[in-house]
């Protein structure tokens, strides 16, 4: 168990032994080198940028992160503007279902929480097609979309509460009718947990109904689960590590942890839509957010970066880190979705 006491800045592509691990049970993966790649305009920085156009982005990235990195792209390249909608990937999957049936997708670019997610939408023929070059690790990206951003889902408990040291303690008496987790349905992060469980020949989806059978109880989000466990509603809970320092920095009386065998990683990937294929400034776009510029602004503003060499928020230097299988999970998410929803609900 690795606990918030002692965090310390650490890029998260330090944790490159464990990524390679990845690489292994990644066969749909391919680099970006073998796809579509090719090198977007220059932008920004003292090179002066001739693109003039308005992009749509939609992303389910908090606030605090995504208005700094639009700023940024707009400051460097002054012709250029971005028009965002930004909701939690359950609604952003919505407005994306909407525009279809509507005639098309609305958006030039997607950035979405997780690779479910965008796959759903590649396997749509709505996005991917090229990815710009970029320094980001082989496993963080495929032909179609490139990761810019880490989320890791984490452990957190009340105040005077027993920290759990792995996740099956979330199931013991000690967390008896106390226990709170976010929705996979509503919350990507929530997805990847699920996703990492269900693989885990520990825990499977009975882990989730081990949870219920304890009387563990279903939000909505992440930051619904950090709420409430700031509030002394809940022992502990299920939530992202994001969530879970923004409430601590800002006075909550939680415990952080980083559980056995691991926190869960999920990398939240980019992708240029299909119909914005001759679009310079969306590709601009993507180019910023996967380089050394982009992802620096991306860890300024408090999310975890892709690139190795940028330093990001805080992780406890004893922490272990798991990954989920995404190659294997890409053809279930509907099935454990449903499985999901047999036990908590939809």
């Amino acid at each position: 168990m690795a606990r918030s006491g002692t965090p310390r800045k650490f890029p998260i592509m330090t944790l490159r032994t464990s990524f390679a691990r990845l690489a292994a049970v990644l066969p749909l993966m391919l680099i970006a080198a073998c796809g579509g790649s090719e090198q977007a305009p220059t932008t920004g920085g003292s090179g002066a940028s001739d693109i003039s156009e308005t992009i749509t982005l939609y992303t389910c990235v908090s606030d605090t992160t995504i208005q700094p990195v639009i700023e940024a792209f707009e400051d460097d390249n002054p012709g250029a503007t971005i028009d965002l909608f930004r909701a939690p990937t359950a609604d952003l999957n919505a407005r994306v279902a909407g525009d279809v049936r509507s005639g098309g997708l609305q958006a030039d670019v997607i950035w979405a929480c997780d690779p479910l997610t965008m796959q759903d939408y590649v396997a749509q023929d709505l996005l991917g097609g090229w990815t710009p070059e970029t320094e980001v690790a082989e496993e963080l990206r495929t032909e179609d979309y490139v990761g810019v951003a880490v989320l890791y889902m984490v452990a957190v408990s009340a105040e005077g509460v027993t920290p759990p040291e792995s996740w099956s303690d979330l199931t013991g008496d000690a967390y008896a009718d106390g226990v709170v987790v976010p929705d996979p349905g509503f919350a990507a992060s929530a997805l990847g947990a699920l996703g990492y469980f269900s693989q885990d020949p520990d825990f499977g989806i009975e882990y989730y109904q081990a949870l219920k059978d304890n009387g563990a109880v279903q939000v909505s989000a992440p930051d619904d689960v950090t709420t409430g466990v700031a509030e002394g509603v809940y022992k502990a809970g299920i939530t992202n590590a994001n969530s879970a320092y923004a409430a601590q920095n800002a006075g909550s009386p939680i415990e952080i942890v980083w559980p056995e065998p691991g926190a869960i990683a999920i990398y939240g990937p980019a992708a240029l839509a299909a119909d914005a294929a001759d679009s310079d400034t969306a590709k601009a776009f993507l180019t910023y957010i996967a380089s050394e510029e982009g992802q620096t602004v991306i860890a300024e503003a408090g999310s975890y970066p892709a690139l190795e060499g940028v330093s990001g928020p805080t992780i406890p230097e004893d922490a272990s880190i798991v990954f989920p299988d995404w190659a294997a999970l890409a053809d279930q998410k509907d099935d454990l979705l449903a499985d999901y929803q047999q036990i908590f609900g939809a």
